[in-house]
C-alpha cells in the first residue's frame, strides 16, 4: 500500500490534505536535525482500533523535546486527539503514526532562537512487520556493526531526536549492503547497545538479558513493555552490560521496537543462535505481546487506548479530498 494511502495530516493543529502539509527548505530540522518525533502503533482488535501506550509514547515525545528545551505549543491532550482524529478521519483499523516536533523556517544557525517557529505533525500509515514477515516467523539475520552508537557526553541518547537516528542509518545501511536484515550497534567501551532502531535481547538459560539505559540505547516503550510481561511470567530480566561474544553465546536474541514488535534473531554475524530462530521464551513473549490485541492477553496495565471507529462529519468531509 502506498505511504500516501492516508489522505490526511494533522498539522499546527488542523488536518490538512496530504499534499498541503508542506514545509519550507529552510526549515530548521532540515538543516540541523531538530526534530523529536515518535512512532507510535495501532491495531486493530476486537473493540475496534486501539493506539498501543500512546499516552506513554506522547510523554516521552515531551521529555525528547524538553532535553533540548524545546516547548510544544500544545498541550499533551491535543496531541493525544490529533493522533485519534489521523486514525479516524483516515478509516485506519491499524497504523503506523509519526507524531513529529519540529523547528521551523528562521534563521540560519545551529542555536534555535525564540524567533523559530514550532510545529507540530500527526501522520498516519499503513504498516506491516518491519523486519518483513518471514523474519517475524523464522527470525533474521543481523550483524554487528563497525559504527559505534555516540559516547555518554555527546549527543542523548535517551532522547527520540532526529539528529540521532545518522547512527542509525549508517549501522542500519551497513548491515543491509552486507545482505543483514539489521544492525547492531555497540557503545563506546565495545560493549552491546541497540540496533539501529531496536532494543536487543539476549535469552541464556531461562534469563533474559538487555543493556541498560546508560548503554546508549533509547528506552525504547516495547522494550518495557517485554520486560514488565517477562516479569509477569516468572522471568529474571537483568539489565547489565554485555560484550559482544554474549551474542555469539546466546540460546535466543530477539529484537524489540514500535515498529520491529518482537524480532526473533535467527544468526548474529552468520553464528546462529542455539534456537536458530524464535525459541520458547521469544516465542512465549510474542504470544504474551500479541495477545494483548486480540484479547488474549488482558490489559492490565491500561495500554490500549481506544480510538473511535468512525470520524467526524466534518472529517469525513475532508477525507474525501484527493490528494
Amino acid at each position: 500500500m502506498p505511504i500516501n494511502a492516508a489522505k490526511l495530516i494533522w498539522m499546527d493543529g488542523a488536518l490538512k490534505p496530504w499534499r498541503e502539509a508542506t514545509v519550507h527548505v529552510m526549515t530548521h530540522a532540515l538543516h540541523y536535525g531538530t526534530s523529536f518525533f515518535e512512532g507510535v502503533r495501532v491495531y486493530d482488535t476486537p473493540n475496534g482500533p486501539a493506539a498501543f501506550r500512546l499516552c506513554d509514547h506522547v510523554d516521552r515525545l515531551y521529555d525528547s523535546a524538553g532535553i533540548y528545551g524545546c516547548v510544544i505549543p500544545y498541550e499533551k491532550q491535543t496531541i493525544i486527539s490529533a493522533c485519534e482524529d489521523v486514525v479516524a478521519s483516515n478509516r485506519l483499523d491499524s497504523a503506523y503514526l509519526r507524531p513529529i516536533v519540529f523547528y521551523g523556517y528562521g534563521e540560519i544557525g545551529p542555536t534555535p532562537t525564540p524567533q523559530l517557529p514550532v510545529q507540530v505533525a500527526v501522520v498516519g500509515v499503513p504498516m506491516g512487520a518491519y523486519l518483513g514477515e518471514e523474519g517475524q516467523t523464522r527470525g533474521v539475520d543481523v550483524c554487528v556493526s563497525s559504527w559505534r552508537r555516540p559516547a555518554p557526553g555527546t549527543i542523548p541518547t535517551a532522547a527520540k531526536a532526529g539528529g540521532n537516528y545518522l547512527s542509525s542509518v549508517l549501522i542500519s545501511s551497513e548491515a543491509k549492503r552486507r545482505g543483514f536484515a539489521e544492525g547492531i550497534g555497540l557503545d563506546v567501551n565495545g560493549l552491546v547497545s541497540e540496533g539501529a532502531g531496536e532494543n536487543v535481547f539476549v535469552v541464556r538459560g531461562g534469563r533474559i538479558h538487555t543493556p541498560p539505559a546508560a548503554a546508549s540505547i533509547l528506552q525504547g516503550i516495547t522494550r518495557d513493555t517485554v520486560i514488565t510481561l517477562a516479569r509477569r511470567e516468572g522471568f529474571d530480566v537483568i539489565e547489565q552490560a554485555m560484550p559482544r561474544e554474549a551474542l555469539y553465546l546466546a540460546d535466543e536474541v530477539f529484537l524489540t521496537g514500535t515498529a520491529a514488535e518482537i524480532t526473533p534473531v535467527r544468526s548474529v554475524d552468520d553464528r546462529p543462535t542455539r534456537a536458530n530462530g524464535p525459541g520458547p521464551v521469544t516465542q512465549l513473549l510474542k504470544e504474551r505481546f500479541f495477545g494483548l490485541f486480540d484479547g488474549t492477553t488482558k490489559d492490565e496495565w491500561g495500554w490500549l487506548h481506544r480510538i473511535m471507529a468512525q470520524p467526524k462529519k466534518q472529517d469525513r468531509r475532508e477525507a474525501a479530498i484527493a490528494v
